[in-house]
């Protein structure tokens, strides 16, 4: 097993670049034992494509199965050595695997129930958003959690990967978070990048009434090289699935709430329609 930390120094390395090269060992060292992923998978009693997703880097390696990759693939140690490393995070455990599978997606989905989905948010609306949630925690905590998010809206900073494409509940809209003027220039924002044709933003109208998923937010991720998976987060607590039953049936919910949507010219208009009623102060919350 040649060494993989020595093509780079360990300490220059986060943990997504870790994973993703960690993965291309796996793959070596299954090619070279002759096992396909699907083969491998049933050694470790986990599906092929959670394989696939391990050597693409967009699964974590968990250290039990680090020592069972070291036994079926006789590598001396590596995965187990490494794989402490490479899981590190500086997200929340629930949300870490998703979010280093996001930084490595070419194509995001998303539904925002009540909230401006993360990637889309500004500092001064996500700062409002920890507060809210943690009204308690120390500055430190909440610059914490600041920084880690900004860090994630920067992969928009690529004038096109990851395809995003954002469906948000007329909720997201009404519902202030911080301030008139943090609303005003969170959704300025959003339209900014719609205009930039950098995203493709959507919005559920209150008049739609019901709709395929009304109680909380979806997140499909898309590989080059990996199966799709999907996320489903609540408070604290969030469920990454790579089931293609599963996401094959988020997928259908996240086409239906496409379709219960504004045409994306629409919802433009409403979007900046309601930025400027901020911006104005002409904003009233709908009961």
């Amino acid at each position: 097993m040649r060494e993989l930390m020595h093509m780079s120094g360990p300490k220059d390395l986060d943990p997504s670049s870790r994973r993703v090269m960690i993965g291309e060992e796996l793959r070596h060292a299954r090619e070279r034992a002759d096992l396909t992923q699907q083969a491998l998978g049933e050694l470790l009693f986990v599906s092929g494509s959670y394989v696939g997703q391990m050597e693409a880097g967009t699964r974590r390696i968990l250290p039990d199965m680090a020592v069972r990759l070291d036994e079926i693939l006789k590598a001396g140690g590596f995965f187990v050595r490494h794989c402490t490393k490479a899981n590190q995070s500086k997200h929340p455990e629930y949300f870490a695997e998703a979010a280093e599978a996001e930084a490595l997606a070419t194509g995001i989905r998303q539904y925002g129930a009540m909230l401006i989905p993360g990637l889309l948010q500004t500092s001064d609306y996500a700062r409002a958003v920890f507060l809210d949630y943690q009204p308690t925690a120390p500055d430190q905590a909440i610059e914490e959690l600041l920084a880690s998010r900004m860090s994630r809206t920067r992969l928009l900073d690529h004038p096109t990967k990851p395809q995003l494409w954002a469906v948000l509940d007329e909720a997201v809209l009404r519902r202030p978070v911080g301030s008139a003027s943090v609303m005003a220039e969170n959704l300025q924002h959003i339209a900014n990048l719609v205009r930039t044709r950098r995203i493709i933003a959507q919005v559920i109208p209150f008049a739609a009434g019901g709709h395929a998923s009304p109680h909380g937010s979806l997140k499909l991720m898309y590989f080059d090289d990996a199966p799709p998976l999907a996320f489903i987060e609540a408070p604290v607590t969030g469920l990454l699935l790579d089931d293609p039953a599963a996401v094959n049936r988020l997928e259908l919910s996240y086409d239906l709430l496409r379709a219960s949507a504004l045409t994306p010219r629409k919802s433009l208009a409403l979007i900046s329609s309601v930025a400027e009623d901020y911006a104005h102060g002409d904003h009233e919350t709908r009961t």
